[in-house]
């Protein structure tokens, strides 16, 4: 399954492909996402851009699923805002694809990738650049996104093993106590 993982951000958004089957994973491409070169006050004109972007990634790498990072609320709530804002565009880009997407804190993906939540950057590029056998770090916002990416390989196939015998166990369940069948 190819996995695009996103790193939201209103002036850099990462983004990581990689490749899973099973347990082996394969590294595709990764980078970023720079609004920087707009006026810092053309909100629409960034979002535009986040929005074409991504879907410019999603056209040339052809992914199956994608995994974003969800924001945690930031000391100043007007920067909460803009980078909701920035998910948003991202996400939209990702469904208006017909992707399916899952979402991952912070905490999860770095505790999925280096084994404790309160990992440095430093850490998760270095674990990435391990676990994709890379010849050198990826960026900081490009490591983030491998690291969802990686995150949803691993967590995805679990939850969906999960989701099934749910699944059977609630029909098994509703059958038993309720003496019918659905």
């Amino acid at each position: 399954m190819r996995i695009l993982g996103i790193d939201p951000g209103l002036q850099t958004t990462g983004f990581g492909v990689i490749e899973a089957q099973g347990q082996a994973l394969r590294y595709v491409a990764s980078g970023t996402i720079r609004t920087t070169a707009l006026a810092l006050g053309d909100l629409p004109g960034r979002l535009k851009l986040l929005f074409d972007g991504i879907g410019e990634v999603a056209q040339r790498y052809q992914p199956e699923a994608a995994a974003v990072e969800i924001i945690f609320v930031n000391v100043n709530p007007q920067s909460t805002l803009l980078l909701g804002q920035a998910r948003g565009a991202c996400i939209t880009a990702l469904v208006a694809r017909d992707l399916p997407v899952a979402e991952y804190t912070a905490l999860q993906m770095k505790k999925a990738v280096v084994g404790h939540g309160r990992a440095a950057k430093s850490q998760v590029q270095e674990m990435v650049r391990r676990l994709l056998q890379l010849p050198g770090l990826p960026g900081p916002d490009a490591a983030d996104a491998l690291g969802l990416a990686i995150t949803h390989a691993h967590a995805g196939a679990a939850m969906a093993r999960l989701g099934s015998a749910a699944t059977l166990q609630r029909r098994q369940h509703a059958m038993f106590k309720g003496g019918r069948s659905y």
